[in-house]
């Protein structure tokens, strides 16, 4: 009895402990029950909304506090499909996206007109409405997508950009209809809205990142960030209901804005996803399910009647727009399941012009009541045209996503453990660990099942009682900053009297195939810096070596400018190293500047081709004249210089001088120095030193990454 006094146990709850409650054990135990009957999770939490709403059980009404972090939920969506979008791809599939875009508008809105005016006997502004609701859908299948690591693919590509045009236009003719029934639509309504909405996609698309950038910048701390990114997603969306449009297209735009600075490897991106994926997803999944209402089928035969027609037209004209798409572009049959499951679910913008459609009376019938533009039938068959397209996009596109994953993981065989790179990372200064870790987990490859090692010496001579302490607890840290990305990272701690010797000896012991030191913001490289460091690593440890000073955070760089040496594809080590910088545009998202002579751009051009990165290239080959970089290297930008050792193929007399430029004309720039494997492979038979083409014996550069090992052990 004093339990119930405590709690009220009336329904719907009203006790805002016991109502949260209930939603993390829908959250919770929802997916894992469903999935065993292979029921997409996605499909679960909305079923589970249905049976909890006031149309079910009615253990919860779809309040205000429902209404807030579903909306939430939905702009999450669309932020994080324009934040894990490939922008590089995305340029190059833009045509593609449009194309798409154009199908999957055009076609429901013609179909969904004349089903809407000869099948069911609406207006002609009540038809159109009907068919803006069919033409627009929500990504709702996306979070599942990404889940299984294919939101990458091509197809995921053109659906994600088809979707913020065809969600634009049907969102537009929904206002142009509101516009038409209140006889405001004239000329200056064109005006108004042309004007608001071009003002609304420059502030958004030029003004966020500048904003982000500076902010980023300055503050490191990982709540503020993640703060920072809330008010960025919602500033968006305010600013697209300001233009006149729908707030998840200025989700979306936001997303798209900060996708260069929120890298798909940082800390900062891990935790948009986890809260993303734990929280404001699940919560608009089962505010949309509690929206459903299963005693509309047994209400009357017009609803019914309403309900199937839309659901038909609904599905065959997203499907016809997938099919189309596929027969266009020769894309695969999964790829084809992938566009359709992901733009079949009809939900945000398909509520939004319901509602609208309903609340506008045009006047009242004999008895009195509202002639509504879009009436009750619509409005019931809307919510069960929903759930059906929901639950078919999700079997669909979990059913491509699944195939996709498949086709794209690697064949199993062989020593997985040892046929892969690892990465050593020696942390002495607390202030330079985050950003050698970030470094790291930025250039590691894919299918690096071996993570990273961070190292920590402690000399044997010191007579600082402290020195063992703050070696365990730099390696603390490092190993914190990792398992903030959700990847795994090995603590060495090491005594020794020579640091140098320390690094050698680990080096060989673990098989490392790359070597991240790092200098600080403050430091400059001195000479005696190099020559131990060329002495006692450089010429005897087989492992491609960057030394990294970072003047401003990694994520908040716009272009990498990398200073090439003739002749360096020549070389032993160049597809270890370049495969290196292509994980960093890969991850970041940044743009790679390539400086070099014609024959070495070349070679790498035609790795460009093959593996699509933002790149730009430029010809040099006077390094006499390297101070030209000085004037080249702008604000945001970081320096990559390829080095070589004397009497190698791609050795410069000026790189001498490239620590004294560096210290001089470069205090402001970040900077990394590579130093590349440059030992022999003569009694490999598979490699031509004439003509050095490793790449071309490798289906993909990741696979470079993979084999690092193995030719470390065949050499």
């Amino acid at each position: 009895m004093f339990l119930l006094n405590i709690y009220d146990a009336t329904l719907p709850l009203t006790n805002p402990v016991l109502k949260f409650l209930l939603i993390l054990v829908i959250i919770l135990f929802a997916p894992i029950i469903l999935n065993k009957i292979k029921i997409p999770h996605l499909l679960g939490l909305i079923i589970a909304g249905a049976v909890i709403g006031p149309n079910g059980f009615n253990l919860m009404e779809r309040d205000s506090s429902i209404i807030l972090s579903g909306t939430a939920g939905l702009l999450y969506i669309m932020f994080l499909a324009g934040l894990e979008i490939d922008l590089a791809d995305f340029k190059k599939n833009s045509k593609k996206s449009i194309v798409f875009g154009l199908y999957t508008f055009l076609i429901p809105m013609t179909l969904g007109t004349l089903a809407g005016y000869y099948v069911l006997e609406f207006s002609v502004m009540t038809s159109v409405l009907l068919a803006s609701m069919f033409a627009s859908h929500t990504l709702i299948a996306y979070p599942l997508v990404s889940k299984l690591g294919v939101a990458k693919n091509r197809a995921v590509n053109i659906t994600v950009g088809g979707t913020m045009i065809t969600d634009t236009l049907a969102l537009l003719v929904l206002a142009v209809i509101v516009g038409m029934s209140a006889g405001e639509v004239n000329t200056e309504f064109w005006v108004r809205l042309t004007i608001s909405i071009l003002i609304f996609g420059l502030i958004v698309i030029f003004v966020f990142p500048i904003i982000a950038r500076w902010f980023f910048k300055r503050f490191e701390d990982n709540v503020s960030q993640y703060i920072f990114v809330l008010v960025m997603v919602f500033l968006g969306a305010v600013l697209a209901e300001l233009a006149g449009i729908e707030a998840i297209i200025g989700a979306f735009l936001a997303g798209l804005s900060l996708n260069r600075l929120i890298p798909h490897t940082s800390p900062l991106m891990n935790r948009i996803e986890f809260v993303g994926s734990a929280i404001f997803i699940p919560f608009f999944l089962i505010g949309v399910g509690m929206l459903i209402d299963y005693r509309a089928f047994f209400k009357d035969l017009d609803t019914i009647k309403v309900a199937a027609v839309m659901t038909v037209i609904a599905t065959s004209a997203k499907f016809i727009a997938a099919w189309l798409t596929q027969k266009t572009y020769n894309y695969t049959l999964d790829e084809r399941r992938l566009i359709f499951g992901l733009s079949n679910a009809q939900a945000a913008a398909t509520l939004a012009a319901v509602l609208v459609g309903y609340n506008i009376i045009l006047g009242e019938d004999a008895a009195g009541e509202p002639i509504r533009l879009l009436n009750e039938s619509i409005l019931n068959g809307t919510i069960l045209m929903i759930l059906i397209t929901c639950t078919i996009a999700s079997f669909v596109a979990q059913k491509g996503a699944k195939n996709l994953a498949l086709s794209e993981a690697p064949e199993p065989g062989g020593d997985q453990t040892d046929n892969q790179e690892r990465i050593l990372i020696p942390v002495s200064n607390i202030e330079t660990t985050d950003e050698l870790i970030n470094l790291g987990v930025t250039i590691k490859s894919k299918n690096n099942k071996a993570g990273l090692y961070a190292l920590s010496i402690v000399n044997n001579n010191a007579t600082d009682n402290n020195a063992d302490k703050n070696a365990k607890k730099l390696l603390v840290k490092a190993a914190v900053t990792a398992a903030s990305t959700d990847n795994i990272l090995t603590e060495l701690l090491r005594y020794d009297q020579n640091i140098g010797n320390g690094i050698k000896s680990v080096i060989k012991e673990n098989n490392i195939s790359d070597l991240i030191l790092g200098l600080h913001v403050k430091s400059d490289l001195s000479d005696s810096y190099l020559g131990n460091l060329t002495e006692g690593i450089l010429e005897r440890s087989k492992a491609t070596t960057l030394i990294y000073r970072s003047a401003q955070p990694l994520s908040t760089i716009k272009r990498h400018v990398i200073v090439v040496p003739d002749k360096a594809e020549k070389e032993t080590g160049f597809p270890f190293w370049l495969i290196k910088v292509w994980n960093i545009a890969r991850n970041t998202g940044a743009t790679l500047a390539f400086y070099s002579s014609t024959e070495t751009l070349n070679y790498i051009k035609q790795v460009h081709k093959k593996h699509p990165v933002e790149c730009e290239f430029e010809e040099f080959s006077d390094w006499s004249d390297f101070l030209i970089f000085s004037r080249i290297c702008e604000k945001n930008d970081n320096l990559i210089i390829v080095m070589s050792r004397k009497n190698k193929i791609s050795y410069q007399k000026s790189m001498a001088q490239v620590p004294v430029y560096l210290n001089k004309h470069f205090k402001n720039n970040s900077f990394i120095l590579i130093y590349p494997i440059q030992d022999s492979f003569s009694e490999l038979s598979t490699y031509d030193r004439r003509n050095p083409s490793i790449l071309e014996s490798m289906q993909s550069l990741d696979e470079i990454g993979k084999n690092i090992s193995d030719l470390f052990k065949r050499k």
